[in-house]
């Protein structure tokens, strides 16, 4: 384990505990030297973690401190990296240039030493599957859903037939060759999945739907999950 990676997690442990901690408990923990984790409590009490040693009793932090918001592992990081290539492959243009816009903050605001997990891309999404085309970009989809507004969509169904349909939109799902809309549809008075390839056109209603979306995928999960878990 790096210093840097060990130092973050004596502030999780101490985080996590109620009681102090003693100085063997941590290196025990750790698996590190009663040595290097008096180093490790130098270094953290330098840099201002407000961590307090009672003699006989252990180590402990003081309430209310809170981590840099990007005090990341290694592991963190290769996840956040991971995920924004898949993103900037799979997702519509606005999320694909979020995706690159996140690798480079995450490598500007690294550690040196961690940099490279960031940039070097070890670890890679790989895809020999074309993805459906879609016709409008994803942001008033997504916005949509955040806001819990309905939507109006012009569908075409698997044999081409066209149709009008007020949804309201649960939330996006990302397959491999195609994303689909998880929604209740009002023509229909439940729930229905629209791959956004075959939407021609999409409009967000100033209109909320009255339901919670929370329930409402709850709902779903009970009607969809059995029949899934069943084929």
């Amino acid at each position: 384990m790096r210093r840097t990676e060990r130092l973050f997690q004596i502030i999780q442990i101490l985080r996590s505990r109620k009681a102090p901690v003693t100085g063997r408990a941590l290196a025990d923990e750790l698996e590190v030297s009663l040595r290097t984790l008096y180093r490790d409590m130098a270094e953290l009490v330098a840099q201002r973690v407000p961590i307090r040693g009672e003699a006989g009793t252990g180590y402990v932090l003081d309430q209310g401190y809170d981590l840099p918001p990007l005090m990341l592992t290694i592991d963190e990081l290769e996840v956040a990296a991971l995920g924004a290539a898949w993103v900037a492959g799979q997702g519509d243009a606005s999320l694909a240039s979020a995706a690159r816009d996140l690798v480079a903050k995450l490598a500007s605001v690294a550690p040196p030493d961690l940099r490279p997990v960031v940039l070097d891309d070890a670890l890679r999404p790989i895809s020999f599957n074309k993805r459906a085309p879609e016709r409008f970009d994803s942001r008033p989809l997504r916005c949509a859903i955040r806001e819990r507004r309905k939507l109006l969509i012009h569908y075409a169904d698997q044999a081409g037939d066209p149709s009008e349909r007020v949804i309201w939109p649960l939330f996006l799902a990302f397959f491999d060759q195609a994303r689909v809309v998880a929604a209740w549809c009002e023509l229909r008075n439940d729930f229905r999945h629209f791959r956004t390839d075959r939407i021609s056109s999409l409009t967000a209603l100033e209109e909320t739907y009255p339901k919670r979306r929370d329930d409402l995928i709850r709902r779903w999960k009970a009607q969809i999950v059995p029949v899934a878990e069943r084929t």
